[in-house]
């Protein structure tokens, strides 16, 4: 008479790591691509996202001034009483309307834009994981401007309102539209970019590629790779701008912990018994 093997007891996950060999049942329906696959992929997603952007252009060129207004007033009101922005290259006021437009189409066209970057990653996915779809799109669209709000209201203000002020009685501050622009474009995208986090790891754990216990004990290295991304992303060398980025992202990765510990993949259960023949 002879036993049935069980599972070895070394070999059971634990809750410390994340599942790496833990697939689904119709993992053989994931799809296989060449390297030249994913590049004609890559190029076609990239295409289909720039269009989609142009579209999102056409459709703010009606409001570009309101749009022009509702970033540039702001500004000017923070400045010392009398003082102005200032405009001093020819086209200058038209090509910042250009990228004003290309701004307001990319968040109009977001939702498209995610849902590109998901069909360029979905072929290499198995059918359970496809069904993250909606959830991406939708997480990832409202994330990215609500991170784009966030930085318009709260980060931005901050950051113009200190480095604005006078430091010294014989200079007088008279800030271009031009970089007062590039500052407030790279604090938006920044803020949109990193607000990603939560999306990031509710797909990584439906996958069982991370834990929240996993997540808790990494929480330095964490917190050391958000300042060093902020650092990166923020326009200003004081840090003032990377506390103001970096400060809710890192809120946020506290609040992934809990998003993972939710949508957490489920693991096989392992019989530690030995079987009996029947």
């Amino acid at each position: 008479m002879a036993l049935v093997p069980f599972p070895n007891k070394a070999a059971k996950p634990t809750d410390d790591e994340p599942d790496w060999d833990d697939h689904d049942p119709d993992q053989d329906s994931g799809g296989k691509m060449s390297f030249l696959d994913h590049l004609d992929e890559l190029r076609r997603r990239i295409i289909y996202s720039l269009i989609s952007v142009a579209v999102g252009f056409g459709i703010a060129f009606f409001w570009l001034n309101d749009i022009f207004f509702f970033i540039f007033k702001p500004m000017q009101e923070m400045l010392p009483p009398g003082q102005k922005l200032i405009a001093i290259e020819p086209g200058e006021q038209i090509f910042l309307m250009f990228k004003i437009g290309l701004m307001a189409g990319l968040i109009i066209a977001s939702p498209l834009v995610f849902s590109q970057i998901w069909l360029f990653i979905a072929p290499g996915l198995y059918a359970r994981e496809k069904k993250l779809a909606i959830p991406f799109i939708v997480m990832g669209t409202t994330l990215f401007i609500g991170g784009a709000a966030f930085s318009h209201y709260k980060v931005f203000p901050v950051v113009w309102g200190f480095f604005s002020q006078p430091f010294f009685d014989f200079v007088e501050f008279m800030p271009r539209i031009e970089p007062a622009f590039s500052w407030y474009l790279r604090l938006m995208l920044g803020v949109g970019i990193t607000f990603q986090l939560p999306t990031v790891v509710l797909f990584l754990a439906k996958m069982g590629l991370i834990t929240p216990r996993f997540m808790i004990r990494n929480f330095g290295y964490a917190v050391m790779i958000i300042a060093v991304v902020a650092a990166v992303l923020s326009p200003d060398p004081g840090g003032l701008g990377m506390l103001m980025m970096g400060g809710p992202v890192v809120i946020l990765y506290i609040f992934s912990i809990g998003l993972a510990w939710l949508f957490q993949k489920k693991k096989k259960k392992y019989d530690d018994e030995e079987e009996a023949p029947a």
